[in-house]
C-alpha cells in the first residue's frame, strides 16, 4: 500500500525589514473582451502583505517599527521582490522600502 501524502503547513516569516506579499490576480480580459493568455497578461504590481518582518535595525541596536501590517493592500514595482512558492501559492518576499503605497 502506498503511505499517505502528509500536508505540512509551512509558515514563511520574514526577517527584518521584509515583508511577504501575494499578489492579486490579473484581469484575464481586456476591456474589449478579449481574453489574454497567462504569457500576456502583464503580472499585477498590487498585493496583500500576508507577513511583515520585526522591522529595521537602527544604528544605536534597536528596532524600527514596520509601518506596515498584515492585511494591508500595497503597490510595488513589477519587478521587486522575489517569488516564493510555498503549498502551490506563489508569493513575493521583498523590502518594506519596495512598496510604494497603501492602498486604503
Amino acid at each position: 500500500m502506498a503511505a499517505a501524502k502528509k500536508s505540512t503547513k509551512i509558515r514563511l516569516q520574514p526577517m527584518g525589514e521584509r515583508i511577504v506579499v501575494q499578489r492579486v490576480e490579473s484581469e484575464e480580459t481586456t476591456a474589449g473582451g478579449i481574453v489574454l493568455p497567462d504569457s500576456a497578461r502583464e503580472k499585477p504590481a498590487r498585493g496583500t502583505v500576508v507577513a511583515v518582518g520585526s522591522g529595521r535595525l537602527l544604528d544605536d541596536g534597536s528596532r524600527s517599527a514596520s509601518q506596515l501590517s498584515e492585511g494591508d493592500v500595497v503597490l510595488f514595482s513589477s519587478y521587486a521582490g522575489e517569488p516564493v512558492e510555498i503549498n502551490d501559492v506563489e508569493y513575493l518576499l521583498m523590502r518594506e522600502d519596495d512598496v510604494l503605497a497603501v492602498i486604503e
